[in-house]
């Protein structure tokens, strides 16, 4: 007889799609979008997902919240050191759901969360479960997500003099989208910005935020 280690359980085939958006330190727009270094040279920001819906294996994972505080200094997609992070779950999530959840966004489920973190290479302050409130406007008028007390990242959608009525500023083929490639981004700016938790502490409002959508799959 082999004595055989403990294998980890197996990653089941899982999908997650929905909206993402951020605010942070950045003039608009902000260049860590297209794979530059940040206007300060170094960024922080909040980071919110909103899974419109998502399953993994047979745990359903619609309509639930992911939020994220975030600094680095450098391009984050080259050269870069000091990057924190901090994740709050939505506390509505039940056991299978939290760690579903978890397992996607550390990247241990495979598909661009990996690829993320291999590329930003985190440090990891925290993690906790939080009341989570994400609102985005059907026509990406204005997005939000807020933890009480805690973080407020509010946007509204960039506009100008030669903006067609209702029409939103958007960008493809970005060189450096949060959610991997592929996706849209609808430019915004801050309403506000705020933040007190882990050792991240701002409060700001005017500058850059970005709505993109996710579609990921995995665990490949």
């Amino acid at each position: 007889m082999t004595d055989t280690a403990p294998t980890a359980p197996a990653v089941p085939r899982w999908h997650i799609a929905g909206d993402w958006f951020d605010t942070c330190k950045c003039n608009v727009p902000c260049p860590c979008t297209f794979a530059q270094l940040p206007t300060f040279g170094e960024c922080d920001g909040v980071l919110a997902w909103h899974i419109r819906e998502g399953s993994y294996g047979d745990v359903v994972l619609d309509d639930l919240n992911v939020m994220m505080l975030a600094s680095f200094t450098g391009n984050v997609w080259a050269e870069h050191s000091d990057t924190y992070a901090a994740f709050f779950v939505d506390e509505r999530a039940d056991d299978a759901q939290r760690e579903a959840i978890q397992m996607i966004f550390s990247g241990q489920a495979g598909s661009w969360p990996r690829e993320f973190i291999e590329i930003a290479d985190m440090e990891m302050r925290g993690m906790e479960f939080a009341p989570i409130t994400v609102e985005v406007d059907p026509d990406l008028a204005s997005w939000s997500a807020v933890i009480p007390g805690r973080i407020e990242s509010r946007a509204e959608a960039l506009t100008g003099p030669t903006t067609p009525d209702g029409a939103r500023v958007q960008s493809t083929n970005l060189p450096g989208s949060e959610t991997g490639p592929g996706q849209v981004a609808t430019w915004g700016r801050a309403t506000a910005d705020r933040a007190d938790a882990y050792g991240f502490q701002w409060s700001r409002e005017g500058q850059s935020s970005k709505h993109i959508t996710f579609d990921w799959v995995g665990p490949d």
